[in-house]
């Protein structure tokens, strides 16, 4: 059931939206400004379920910023201390005398200031994605890039920003997204909460910040990266650094079990990610691997159904010791290929590589029992043949009968049934596989943009049509071979 929303009144007298799901502990989530609308954030399923599942072992407090979302939007103050104002709002309407704080991106700004000047009232601290100087995240291309479209085109700024934040390979999703933050805020009201931000710095009040902190970043985004966070946890006393996979930005997305487990864990409530596997999992991004003997139809009609039995165990082995290694779960098997997923696109990336070198490797490697060349060596000429005994040597010393893979990989939210995986990512991944050569690793976009910055060599295949699939899609090759020359 949605959260009856509700107001309350700040001393500069503006009405802040907010609502509260649940019993316990009271948890405060701050508005990420300028994504803040506590009427449609419920509207979509991943957010319901975050909340559904922090509010599952406590009382979860959800508030708009001022200028945002249900809250008052003629608004010109958006200092620091008027956003200090909103929180102090809603925390005594609610009659909260000590609470725990969880805020992201400038917000995290915020937040750090309250919890050093009333360290009466705030229990936890959690940052997501957060920093103390905004310095540390204004200068980069990307976002000089983003602030100059929001004075030039509003709707493109937001589409923009979208993809930003769900990766370049969203599509409906982004558009909807877009569309989401556009009822958060207009852009004259962003543009002035920007000016005000951009020039904050609390990073003298970090050593007077005194409960428990835990600092919280994927370790894959760039902005920011893992120095701004380390940074901000080496300054907060006790604070406590955890780094996870993955590369999105929005705590509701990517692994959020795993965000879930973290924040329970810190907070004593560590059966809150309970709620989320059992009520989200079928929402949970995942990296999805598929792998396929080239031509096994083939060679079982050259081999016989023993011989290339032989080789399918083989070709078994060598994957579900890769996946073991790396991560990877096995989702099924079937005979010629396997299907995983990954919480990781850089763990699917890994196993991917270590496969094919694996098989490589023993495709080069000379048989164990050379015996078992016999059903495929030519009748030996009489011993006075020199081409004879030639060709008797070059058996005798000959490699395996090889086993060539090809293996693709995508990534997105597929739904899980039955101890399966389905939906279009899974479809995909799929077809990318079967549009690879044996010895090859094909990879969407979406896999090359998660894993950017990782050490992966990609080569550009273009846009290949795919069966089924009506848009063409944009292929990656990545490069396995020790050695490889650096990508296109």
């Amino acid at each position: 059931m949605e959260p009856r929303i509700e107001y309350a009144t700040t001393t500069d007298r503006l009405s802040i939206a907010y609502w509260t799901l649940g019993e316990g502990t009271p948890l405060v989530q701050m508005p990420a400004f300028p994504l803040t609308h506590v009427h449609l954030e419920w509207q979509i399923p991943e957010y319901r379920r975050w909340f559904e599942s922090l509010a599952s072992k406590m009382q979860l407090v959800r508030y708009d910023a001022r200028g945002a979302g249900l809250s008052t939007r003629d608004v010109t103050d958006f200092s620091l201390d008027a956003q200090m104002l909103d929180l102090e709002a809603v925390a005594d309407q609610l009659g909260l005398a000590r609470f725990a704080l969880f805020a992201s991106g400038d917000v995290g700004m915020t937040a750090i200031a309250y919890a050093a000047s009333h360290p009466e009232r705030v229990s936890h601290l959690v940052l997501w994605c957060a920093w103390a100087r905004r310095s540390d995240v204004s200068g980069t291309p990307q976002t000089e890039t983003l602030r100059a479209l929001l004075d030039k085109d509003w709707e493109i700024y937001t589409e923009t920003v979208a993809r930003v934040l769900l990766g370049w390979a969203a599509g409906e999703g982004a558009r909807r997204f877009a569309a989401f933050l556009r009822e958060c805020v207009t852009p004259e009201v962003l543009r002035g909460a920007i000016g005000a931000v951009y020039d904050l710095d609390v990073t003298t009040s970090l050593p007077q910040v005194k409960c428990p902190t835990l600092v919280l970043q994927p370790r894959q985004i760039t902005n920011p990266d893992v120095k701004v966070a380390a940074s901000l946890a080496s300054q907060i006393k006790d604070a406590r650094l955890v780094l996870l996979e993955g590369a999105s930005p929005l705590w509701f997305t990517g692994d959020v079990g795993a965000v879930l487990r973290t924040i329970g864990d810190f907070l004593g409530e560590g059966e809150v990610a309970v709620a989320w596997s059992t009520r989200a999992e079928g929402r949970a991004s995942r990296t999805i691997l598929f792998t396929d003997i080239e031509g096994s139809t083939a060679l079982t009609q050259r081999l016989g159904d023993a011989r290339a039995r032989e080789l399918l165990r083989e070709h078994e082995r060598i994957v579900r010791q890769a996946l073991k290694a790396h991560g990877g779960s096995e989702v099924k098997t079937m005979g010629d290929g396997f299907m995983a997923s990954f919480s990781s696109a850089t763990e699917a990336l890994e196993c991917a590589i270590a496969m094919q070198r694996a098989f490589d490797e023993r495709n080069a490697s000379p048989p164990a029992h050379p015996e078992a060349l016999e059903g495929r060596a030519e009748p030996q000429p009489p011993a006075h043949a020199s081409t004879g005994s030639a060709r008797a040597d070059r058996d005798v010393g000959a490699s395996p009968e090889p086993i060539r893979v090809r293996i693709g990989l995508n990534a997105g939210e597929p739904i899980p049934e039955d101890e399966d995986l389905f939906g279009t990512a899974v479809n995909e991944a799929s077809r990318i596989t079967a549009a690879a050569r044996g010895g090859e690793i094909l990879a969407a976009n979406v896999v090359r943009e998660l894993a950017k910055g990782k050490g992966f060599l990609f080569h550009d295949r273009g846009e290949t049509s795919l069966r089924g699939f009506e848009e063409p899609v944009r292929l990656f090759e990545v490069a396995w071979q020790r050695g490889a020359d650096e990508a296109t």
